[in-house]
């Protein structure tokens, strides 16, 4: 069956801290000196046959939606693309022209997706991880291939 996205609902509460804990260590999160508790934010939950397979959460300010997580618990499972499909139809039904998010450095397979999903790099923040460490000691000094976490890169799609 397809991957459907619907809006997270209260009921929903328990499986979004678990799907962040598992793929962020918890549920806090943090990006562009900003620190967030992902569990307070609005959310996207794509389901698969009834079961959680993916959640986004963001914020929305200004003319912005910011992308703060997003996370497939199948991967490969469709339910990226799906999710971040549906917070583009959410950002233009809310009237914004934007919509954004901050990965790191080593994240090679999160920028293929996003650039291969229309989101543009526009910005690098060189060394931001070691300040973002301030705000949440457990980020890992090495990430995914090997690769130092150290800087913070910036992508946008325009509405």
């Amino acid at each position: 069956m397809d991957v459907t996205v619907r809006p997270a609902q209260d009921a929903d509460r328990d499986a979004v801290r678990r799907a962040l804990s598992v793929a962020w260590g918890g549920t806090i999160v943090v990006g562009h000196g900003v620190r967030y508790d992902a569990t307070t934010l609005p959310a996207l939950i794509a389901e698969r046959d009834g079961e959680l397979v993916g959640v986004l959460t963001y914020v929305i300010e200004d003319d912005a939606m910011e992308v703060v997580t997003i996370d497939s618990t199948v991967p490969q499972s469709g339910a990226g693309t799906a999710l971040l499909a549906a917070a583009g139809r959410t950002a233009r039904a809310a009237g914004v022209g934007r919509l954004w998010l901050v990965t790191t450095n080593d994240n090679l397979d999160a920028l293929r997706f996003y650039q291969r999903r229309g989101l543009r790099l526009i910005g690098l923040a060189p060394d931001a991880v070691a300040s973002a460490r301030l705000l949440k000691p457990t980020i890992p000094e090495v990430g995914a291939y090997g690769i130092p976490i150290r800087d913070e890169l910036t992508l946008e799609m325009r509405f």
